[in-house]
């Protein structure tokens, strides 16, 4: 597993999803040349999404791509093992080329409970999976010795490090390669997407891909051509947006940032609220500085 996998927005037009800017969305990243996009991740609001708007999001990408070349991976994982199973095993059904599976949230179970819920659910569904760390949305994290186990399940092929720790990815890699396991590691993080290609993950799961998705694919593309230096460049560009676009809860500031292109509204769903303006100014600046120009024609260079 490898290359940009874009986080996918969830567009609203007021409390509802807009399918006409998804579908703007979804052929802009084919155009861009990403590896994958995964719908109904957290940065799609999965968890103010109905089973019914989550399906239409996951078929209405699976029928757009088809042909592309570019993957779909959903975004299925809960914290409830038979529920997540249910859900993953429709998208496995579905056309779908994998699935994204955040760890349980809320609940934080044990590794051995981690483990038992990851490979429950890799048993009941005929695609890859890939694994989320978030601790700190989730509240719980794997530890390297838990992902190598895991990573014995014959689909279970990736993980998207999103701790935000370069030390702990190391750490993840470095006990893969010890138990000979050939599992891939993705940053979760745009800001350490770079650092991390450096020592060793093969791509990222990205929320600025966005915004400037053939950005990311340059900087993977440079990477693995081994042009360290240009690869630097791309991120030195684009780094002030690499730390705002969390200065506030994901997904807030990435669709207040898309909105700014014309791609979509800001609208979020509660509890997550507007931008504030501070924020919102704060986004704008990191925008200017990045060469991003507010108001343009979508931004389709980028």
């Amino acid at each position: 597993m490898r290359g940009v996998w874009t986080a996918l927005i969830t567009p609203f037009k007021g409390t509802e999803i807009d399918f006409e800017a998804y579908a703007k969305l979804l052929d802009r990243q084919r155009a861009a040349g990403v590896t994958g996009v995964i719908p109904c991740g957290t940065t799609g609001e999965s968890p103010t999404l109905t089973s019914a708007e989550k399906k239409k999001l996951i078929t209405t990408a699976v029928a757009t791509l088809k042909g592309s070349g570019v993957k779909v991976f959903a975004g299925t994982g809960g914290n409830n093992t038979a529920d997540t199973i249910e859900f993953s095993r429709w998208a496995s059904e579905n056309g779908v080329d994998g699935l994204l599976l955040v760890t349980p949230f809320y609940n934080k179970p044990s590794q051995a409970g981690l483990e038992a819920h990851f490979r429950a659910v890799a048993d009941a569904v005929k695609c890859e999976v890939m694994l989320y760390n978030v601790p700190g949305r989730t509240g719980v994290g794997f530890t390297p010795e838990t992902i190598s186990s895991l990573a014995k399940h014959p689909r279970i092929t990736s993980i998207k490090e999103a701790s935000g720790n370069v030390a702990f990815g190391c750490e993840v890699m470095d006990r893969l390669r010890a138990d000979h396991h050939k599992m891939t590691l993705l940053a979760g993080d745009d800001a350490i997407f770079l650092p991390l290609l450096a020592v060793g993950a093969t791509g990222v799961v990205s929320v600025a891909s966005n915004l400037f998705p053939r950005a990311m694919v340059a900087i993977q593309n440079a990477m693995d051509a081994g042009r360290l230096s240009e690869a630097r460049e791309i991120h030195q560009r684009f780094y002030p947006l690499f730390r705002d676009l969390f200065i506030e809860a994901n997904p807030v500031p990435i669709k207040y940032a898309m909105s700014r292109l014309k791609w979509c509204e800001p609208a979020v769903r509660l509890p997550l609220a507007a931008l504030t303006q501070a924020s919102a100014d704060k986004v704008d600046t990191a925008m200017a500085k990045c060469g991003v120009a507010i108001g343009s024609n979508g931004g389709a260079d980028l």
